[in-house]
This record gives C-alpha cells, sequence and structure tokens, in this order.
C-alpha cells in the first residue's frame, strides 16, 4: 500500500495506465528456472520425486499454456508463422483451448495449409459452436480446397451470429 500511495501521488489517480507492460518470460527461461539444481547446498527446492497434487499440475500446465500461446501471438505479429505453429502445437497438448485454435488456424491459412487449418477449424467449433473466427477461417479453408458448398454454409452460419460482418458478406461474394 506504501508503493500505491508513492505512486498515486507521483503519476495520480491514473497510475496504474503509466506502469509499463509485465514483459512475458520466453519459455525456455521458464523451463531453466523450474528445474531444482541437484546437490546445491541450502537448495529450497523439493525433491523431483515430490507428488504434486493433480490440481496443482492442471494449474501448471495451463498457465504453461498460455506462456506458449502468448509466445504463437508474438510470433505471429513478426511474421514467423512456422515458428508459431509449433508454440501453439504445444500449448494445445497442455491445454486445448478454442482461441489457440483459431490462431494456429490462421497460421495454417498463411502457410497454405488448408486441410489443417479446416481441422484446427472444427475443432475450435467443437469447443464453442458459434466461434466466428473458426467459421470464417474454416470457411476461408474450404474455398481454397475448392469445397464452395460447405463454405458457403460456414459463411452463413456465421451472418445467423454476426449479419453485419462485412469480411464474411465480402467473402460470400466471392463465393
Amino acid at each position: 500500500s506504501r508503493m500505491t500511495k508513492a505512486l498515486r501521488e507521483k503519476d495520480g489517480v491514473n497510475w496504474r495506465q503509466k506502469l509499463p507492460p509485465i514483459p512475458t518470460v520466453p519459455v525456455s527461461a521458464q523451463t531453466r528456472w523450474s528445474v531444482p539444481s541437484t546437490g546445491a547446498p541450502g537448495a529450497n527446492t523439493p525433491p523431483a520425486t515430490a507428488p504434486r497434487g493433480e490440481s496443482d499440475q492442471t494449474a501448471a500446465g495451463t498457465e504453461r499454456a498460455r506462456t506458449l500461446k502468448e509466445e504463437g501471438n508474438e510470433l505471429v505479429k513478426k511474421g514467423n508463422h512456422k515458428k508459431a505453429v509449433e508454440k501453439y502445437s504445444e500449448s494445445l497438448k497442455l491445454n486445448q483451448e478454442c482461441t489457440t485454435y483459431t490462431n494456429r488456424a490462421l497460421c495454417y491459412l498463411t502457410l497454405k495449409q488448408y486441410k489443417e487449418a479446416v481441422q484446427d477449424c472444427t475443432e475450435a467449433l467443437r469447443l464453442d459452436p458459434n466461434n466466428v473466427k473458426a467459421l470464417y477461417r474454416r470457411a476461408q479453408a474450404l474455398k481454397e480446397l475448392k469445397d464452395y458448398k460447405s463454405s458457403i454454409a460456414d459463411i452463413k452460419s456465421l451472418l445467423k451470429t454476426e449479419p453485419k460482418n462485412t469480411a464474411a458478406l465480402r467473402l460470400l461474394q466471392e463465393l
């Protein structure tokens, strides 16, 4: 609370907006830190054989999956879609999440791997049947695979949820 008071005095009531973003720790660094140093005197790490509770493992897996997904997102921003696919795939092994599937599908579309994009979108739709991005990206992939009937069906499903989606309306025109 002392720190909050000092920041409020320095930057005013909107002090939180002026804080720099918290950097994400690369997975390589996380794995390096999580390995207990064996034989180090006075190491406060539990032995590697100590049983962990299942909820602890699930929480750790979910957190690691989120970090991997964020790293994938950063790689997409840099235009490195191949590496991003690897990060998203690692993330999905730990936690199957709708947005991770749609993000990987975007990479597959960019890499012209349309069958894989369709599979990812189908998985995303299994988790969230009305996911607009999954419907749109699957329609794009199906169009490239020349499955126009299925592509139109996906666009029509999307337009039931978002009737004014301009990208979807444009794609429907093309189809």
